[in-house]
């Protein structure tokens, strides 16, 4: 990774603050504000300018809203996808019964993933067969890691961290392409996940986590730390599994280089017309208008590849995306609010797009992709139940078409029903 100065992010991102709204889950909001009215005006607060009231920073941690990772240099764990707030949150509408939380957990309960045996390899040939190996084991951490969490059964612990053991030797990847810069975001976006919710396990060796810390800085580090000149998908990808894989080693040189990339990404591959000019990126052949595949109309929520394949990779794309910003959001760096309209315009644009099956006159093949994947859901939970804005057609798609149809694991676009629906 290249040298950065953690200060630097306070002028490169200058929406984050030392104390970001760091809360998470359907209920943080209504938590907040029952918290702050508990505080006489007698009393200190969370907006005294002073460190008081067992808060760990100004005006930040213990009562308040976390501190920001880039203010204290401490990560909070668990912390990549899945916060604390979150885990509990699902754990308990499970316990209730609720829905859809205890069918999605039915579900998991009952498939592969939760009975997986681990299959762990030396080397990963990005395009051989054993680039699925990793993604089954990887996506079957996870599911065996929350399906501990919110059930206490130890069986699920012992299962993910045997896989997780399992990949701690892995030495690399070998195909020689960016291929293998796509499978180390896949599955690294997985693992890393799975790693940080195992962290709490009393039963997983610290120098078992040592050595699985260990291993994504020699196996992984080498194929993230340098962006993919292909189809910005894999760019975010990337970036995904930086975000997580940093909070799971507490690298806040590899945390602060996600952001940089997700920020100069985010303005290369989501359309405002307020921008002016797409921003040149590597890859683009100095050609934006084929590298965006001739879109026939420049409209704000446009992606890079919105009309390379009519919404398929584009929903990954947009995936990763929100994925890093989630992860950053538990580490009290609030990358949403400063691209709120370029999400919030892609997320409704696409998901009109997806509903009707009608590109809306933005390509020349106006078919929208039959593709559906589980990846709406962290998105609309932060734009909708944290902040209040309105997605009408990305909740529609959500409970007409995401949930009864959607494939509920698809590299790293996994479970977000499960773990993130918030209506």
């Amino acid at each position: 990774m290249k040298d950065t100065d953690t200060l630097r992010y306070f002028f490169l991102i200058p929406f984050v603050i030392a104390c970001a709204n760091g809360t998470s889950g359907p209920t943080s909001a209504n938590a907040n504000t029952e918290a702050e009215a508990n505080i006489s005006a007698d009393t200190p607060t969370c907006t005294d300018g002073l460190q008081n009231e067992n808060e760990t920073g100004v005006d930040c941690g213990g009562p308040c809203k976390p501190c920001s990772i880039l203010a204290t240099g401490q990560f909070i764990h668990p912390g990549a996808l899945d916060s604390q707030e979150e885990l509990d949150f699902v754990k308990a509408q499970i316990e209730a019964g609720a829905e859809p939380w205890k069918s999605e957990y039915d579900r998991l309960v009952s498939s592969a993933p939760a009975r997986w045996r681990p299959h762990g390899l030396s080397e990963i040939d990005s395009q051989g067969a054993n680039a699925n190996t990793s993604r089954d084991d990887a996506n079957a951490s996870y599911a065996q890691a929350l399906l501990w969490y919110y059930s206490g059964d130890e069986t699920y612990a012992e299962r993910s961290i045997a896989i997780l053991n399992a990949w701690a030797g892995l030495q690399g990847f070998t195909a020689g392409s960016d291929q293998d810069k796509l499978q180390a975001g896949w599955i690294g976006a997985i693992f890393a996940p799975a790693a940080e919710i195992m962290r709490a396990y009393p039963g997983w060796a610290a120098e078992d986590v040592e050595k699985l810390q260990a291993m994504f800085r020699r196996a992984f580090y080498p194929q993230l730390d340098r962006a993919s000149s292909w189809n910005g998908n894999v760019d975010l990808t990337q970036i995904d599994a930086m975000m997580a894989i940093a909070v799971f080693n507490e690298d806040i040189e590899l945390f602060n280089a996600g952001i940089e990339r997700w920020q100069k990404r985010t303005h290369s591959y989501f359309y405002l017309e307020s921008d002016g000019e797409v921003p040149a990126i590597s890859g683009d052949g100095n050609n934006v208008q084929s590298f965006w595949s001739k879109p026939t109309a420049w409209v704000d929520g446009l992606t890079q590849e919105t009309c390379r394949d009519n919404g398929h990779h584009a929903q990954f794309a947009i995936g990763s995306a929100i994925h890093a910003a989630e992860v950053a959001w538990h580490q009290g760096v609030d990358l949403y609010a400063g691209e709120s309209e370029r999400y919030t315009a892609t997320l409704e644009l696409m998901a009109t797009q997806l509903l009707t099956g009608d590109m809306q006159g933005t390509c020349a093949d106006n078919t929208a992709s039959k593709s559906l994947f589980d990846t709406w859901e962290v998105a609309y939970n932060h734009y909708h139940n944290r902040m209040g804005i309105d997605l009408l057609q990305t909740r529609a798609l959500i409970e007409t078409k995401i949930r009864p149809n959607a494939p509920r694991a698809v590299w790293n676009l996994a479970y977000e029903t499960l773990t993130h629906a918030g209506f």
